[in-house]
């Protein structure tokens, strides 16, 4: 069994930063591909940003393009979403999912293990 425990959520002023971490227990990280997936107040969830379990292959949703940056750090089993330029449209709850060896995500990947999420707020 995986377990994700999502931490580095907070308020924050346009135009800041943060990082968000997504920490792996119950297996190695490193034979899962991560997602950072989002959801905002009246929004749909969707996928912002992947990495694939061998850490070659990354996916970003449009509007994140340029401004967020997913990684991967095996030996502490977490993965990190860098989040910079903040907009109030960023305002949501922020979860990361994993899914064995998944090499390539896509917004209608599948993914077997969730976390709680952590709730960023982008103030104007």
């Amino acid at each position: 069994q995986v377990q994700l425990a999502e931490s580095g959520g907070g308020l924050v002023q346009a135009g800041g930063s943060l990082r968000l971490s997504c920490a792996v227990s119950g297996r190695t990280a490193n034979r899962y591909g991560v997602g950072w997936f989002r959801q905002g107040p009246g929004k749909e969830r969707e996928l912002v940003a992947g990495i694939g379990y061998r850490g070659g292959k990354t996916f970003y949703e449009d509007s994140v393009k340029g401004r967020f940056t997913i990684s991967k750090d095996n030996n502490r089993n977490t993965v990190y979403l860098q989040m910079n330029d903040l907009k109030p449209a960023d305002t949501a709850v922020y979860y990361c999912a994993a899914e064995d060896q998944l090499v390539e995500m896509a917004p209608w990947s599948k993914f077997e293990y969730w976390g709680q999420g952590t709730l960023v707020t982008v103030s104007e």
